[in-house]
């Protein structure tokens, strides 16, 4: 069985080396990376400055985080997710709270983080709107928001949208690599002006969104799924309004008490 994993992992690292090779680069998370390390570098400054330690949310969290190459700077992260997580699969967290997004405004005193980390959650969100309204308030004046998300404008991600609920769960199952992966997908604001609207009307400001195409990453399960996602890619290279992957990044005002 361990043979057989480390196989399974090799091979799908194989095929995401591809990838650089067939142009379809950046990855998500090289653009993350960078918007972290802006943001986790601010934090530290800041926090440094006011005798106190750097405080993260990784809201929406799971067992990979990319807070977890930061860890040396951060000195508090806190994740959270409407589900509960598997024994010993978020050791990179200091702390794991079970809370609703969208409905439990109260989860966290405001102005508690510094950066909030926000990776493939927005399209599970029922209102979006008082998400990004309770991330704002949860964060301190000049704290920073960074998030990634599916793109709706994507054909592939339109016509799975447009599926049935139950066909949509077991075409989830088929490209994520844990059946507990596969949670449901909305879409309520999974475009580019939509993401952008949202986050400004909860109060975020320097609000930027920009895409790329990470169908064949997401999907490397499998050769056929990989397959599938580099012609997703593909498809969308010279088309950023409708690449798979959204990435925004935002800030909250420097104002000390709003909310």
């Amino acid at each position: 069985m361990a043979a057989a994993a480390r196989s399974g992992g090799t091979t799908r690292a194989a095929r995401l080396d591809l990838l650089p090779r067939l142009g379809i680069r950046p990855s998500a998370g090289e653009v993350v990376n960078l918007l972290l390390e802006a943001a986790v570098g601010d934090a530290s400054v800041r926090a440094l400055a006011e005798g106190r330690r750097t405080t993260v949310l990784d809201a929406g969290c799971g067992r990979v985080s990319a807070l977890r190459q930061f860890r040396s700077r951060i000195g508090e992260i806190v994740g959270m997710d409407i589900h509960g997580q598997p024994p010993g699969s978020v050791g990179h967290l200091d702390r794991f709270v079970i809370a609703d997004l969208c409905t439990d405004p109260d989860t966290f005193a405001p102005e508690t983080f510094d950066v909030v980390l926000m990776s493939f959650t927005v399209e599970h969100l029922t209102e979006p709107a008082r998400a990004f309204a309770n991330l704002r308030t949860w964060t301190r004046p000049g704290g920073a928001l960074v998030a990634t998300t599916v793109n709706r404008r994507h054909p592939f991600v339109a016509a799975y949208l447009d599926l049935p609920l139950d066909l949509r769960a077991r075409l989830q199952g088929v490209v994520k690599e844990r059946p507990e992966d596969a949670h449901p997908l909305v879409g309520a604001c999974n475009t580019r002006r939509a993401l952008t609207a949202g986050l400004r009307d909860a109060g975020w400001v320097d609000v930027r969104v920009s895409s790329v195409g990470h169908l064949a990453r997401a999907w490397a399960r499998t050769w056929p799924t990989f397959a599938l996602g580099v012609t997703g890619d593909a498809l969308t290279r010279g088309l950023p309004s409708r690449r798979s992957t959204l990435i925004a990044s935002a800030r909250r005002p420097d104002v000390p008490g709003t909310r």
